[in-house]
């Protein structure tokens, strides 16, 4: 569990434009419009710069607003959160702790039950790994993750 994730440039020279705006310019894709907001297989969201684990499949749910949106990180020291007084609102601000991308806003109307978060990303800030395709990609360690559960 030694990884080293950090900013990538050879990454962030490989951004689509829509990666590039949300991720490097603080940007949000529309609504509905992200590759996973209705993903439903099992398996590792991760920073599409840096590769660090971010969310897990587990602890997503359908908040009805159009973007991937979990309960959690997988792992908390890899999101950091900041203050983000843009748009005229008080929000905070998701970012990848190690690659730096914006990847959306956490806020308070999450299931109760969990915890009461809803960490709303957007799908261009991610890159998804399929549980199957964890241990390959070097992310064997979370396969755990899915054994607490039904996937």
């Amino acid at each position: 569990m030694a990884n080293e994730y950090n900013r990538n440039p050879a990454a962030v020279a490989a951004l689509s434009p829509e990666q590039y705006h949300v991720t490097q310019e603080n940007g949000t894709e529309r609504a509905f419009t992200g590759e996973y907001w209705d993903n439903h297989e099992p398996g590792l969201y991760v920073d599409v710069v840096s590769g660090e684990p971010l969310f897990a499949s587990v602890d997503k749910f359908d908040s009805g607003s159009g973007w991937p949106s979990f309960t959690k990180p997988v792992d908390a020291e890899n999101v950091v959160q900041k203050r983000d007084f843009s748009h005229l609102m008080i929000r905070t601000e998701v970012r990848s702790a190690h690659g730096g991308s914006h990847l959306g806003h956490v806020f308070t109307d999450g299931p109760r039950a969990e915890g009461g978060l809803r960490y709303c990303i957007n799908s261009a800030a991610l890159r998804f790994i399929h549980l199957d395709a964890l241990e390959a990609e070097g992310y064997g360690q979370y396969k755990a993750l899915f054994t607490k559960e039904d996937v």
